[in-house]
């Protein structure tokens, strides 16, 4: 196994079961305790998780409110909304992930004809006076930090469904870690939705470039449009035309 992979499998190990001893990440990636300190070394370098007598444990660290992060950048995620919802069309079935910036395009695509899957607890509130949005939720466990529905298991749900566009948020994007997110609960969902649906956008205000979240749900390359309220960062742009993502931001 490639280092990167190993190094996601074990963060996606260590969260799942919020702490490891050496001996056991030894046995279970099959690896020397060598590469597996400096494998968590690594890992405890990006901030999310800490050493511990014998191995290694998540940090205790609570998400940031929805109600506090959903007054961030506020002109940046309407912009961003906006952008988005442009490339809604009667008679899609979309996906609308959990996030303060995704909410953002209820009210441009309200009065639409359109079939809407999504966790997203406020978005499906805001909608019920809206008879044209038929609105399907994945349900599961309520996330309290990020306002939304999260279940271990959502795949047979989503086999259900041709999903042609979903509309994705994240915690922080990096050319080398990829789309990441901060809860452990909505990674398998997220990573779900992504292999499901025919066109994947990504909504990304200009303070969540390089920046990490503690786990990742895709690469960049699985991505077919960034959705942006400012012009991207150089390396991204070149990022984009070569693995023919299209940006959508102002000039």
């Amino acid at each position: 196994m490639i280092k990167e992979k190993r190094i996601q499998r074990i963060e996606e190990y260590v969260s799942k079961n919020q702490t490891a001893s050496l001996d056991e990440l030894v046995k279970v990636f099959n690896v020397s305790k060598n590469t597996i300190r400096r494998d968590i070394q690594e890992l405890v370098e990006r901030g999310d998780f800490r050493k511990v007598y014998g191995g290694i444990a998540i940090n205790e660290k609570k998400l940031e409110s929805f109600q506090d992060r959903q007054v961030k950048n506020q002109k940046g995620k309407a912009l961003i909304g906006k952008l988005a919802s442009e490339f809604v069309e009667d008679g899609d079935i979309i996906f609308i992930d959990s996030g303060t910036t995704t909410i953002e395009m209820f009210e441009y695509i309200k009065e639409n004809k359109i079939t809407i899957l999504t966790n997203n607890i406020e978005f499906i509130v805001r909608s019920i006076p809206f008879p044209s949005l038929n609105i399907i939720s994945t349900g599961g466990i309520l996330e309290r930090e990020t306002n939304a529905f999260t279940t271990l298991d959502n795949t047979e749900l989503f086999n259900t469904y041709n999903i042609n566009k979903a509309f994705m948020a994240t915690t922080g994007i990096s050319l080398s870690k990829g789309v990441t997110n901060s809860s452990p609960l909505e990674t398998g969902l997220k990573q779900a939705i992504v292999q499901k649906s025919s066109k994947v956008f990504l909504l990304v205000d200009s303070t969540k470039f390089e920046k990490l979240g503690l786990m990742t749900y895709c690469q960049l390359a699985d991505v077919d449009y960034i959705v942006s309220d400012e012009k991207i960062l150089v390396e991204y742009e070149k990022y984009a035309a070569e693995h023919d993502i299209h940006i959508i931001a102002p000039k």
